[in-house]
């Protein structure tokens, strides 16, 4: 979250690597594991930060635009919403759903790198504790009620509201995160840069 300017060895923005490539690597390799089961949930854990950007698919790594590390980190979160969105479009047919969610603010290592100014200004904002922030993981891995949904963005145990600014820096969805169009433009981005790094 938040991270210094670095890159991975195929010069992807790590942030963007770490926080979609990889999981989204994961989630396609077990495709066929997944759809065995014929009831597979995929959970993914996003951030209210996908409010500070969208998928700037022009320039993806900050290659021609300065590097904002709030900017790549919103970026990397969004993906993942985005890729929630494909996957059950994708896959719903094969019994696999995503969701993404909010977990809520929770004070761990995760918040290292934030600007001491940042972090006072979080001073008002409710923080939950890990076992709070795991409980909507937990009901998207379980909730009966939730079998078979898929696609969508939830927070404190809901799904969450579309806004157009993310409320108190924490609620609401922002929606070119659940945009259908650049959800599959990501995916297929995405398959083709891990092809052409296994290629190389």
């Amino acid at each position: 979250m938040n991270t210094p300017e670095a890159r991975t060895a195929e010069g992807w923005e790590l942030q963007f690597a770490t926080n979609h490539l990889g999981h989204f690597a994961l989630a396609d390799g077990l495709h066929d594991v997944l759809a065995d089961d014929g009831a597979s949930r995929i959970v993914v854990v996003s951030s209210s930060g996908h409010g500070n950007s969208p998928v700037v698919f022009d320039d993806l790594f900050f290659e021609r635009q300065r590097y904002d590390e709030g900017a790549a980190y919103g970026q990397s979160k969004t993906a993942n919403v985005l890729f929630a969105v494909e996957a059950t479009r994708r896959w719903a047919a094969d019994g696999i759903t995503a969701n993404a969610l909010m977990p809520g603010g929770i004070w761990t290592n995760l918040q290292r790198h934030w600007d001491p100014a940042a972090l006072a200004a979080t001073a008002g904002l409710a923080v939950k504790s890990p076992e709070q922030g795991a409980a909507t993981s937990v009901l998207l891995a379980t909730g009966q009620a939730l079998a078979g949904i898929g696609g969508r963005y939830f927070e404190d145990c809901r799904e969450a509201e579309v806004v157009e600014a993310i409320v108190d820096g924490i609620h609401g969805v922002r929606d070119y995160a659940l945009n259908p169009v650049a959800a599959e433009r990501l995916r297929d981005v995405s398959l083709e840069l891990l092809r052409v790094a296994r290629a190389g």
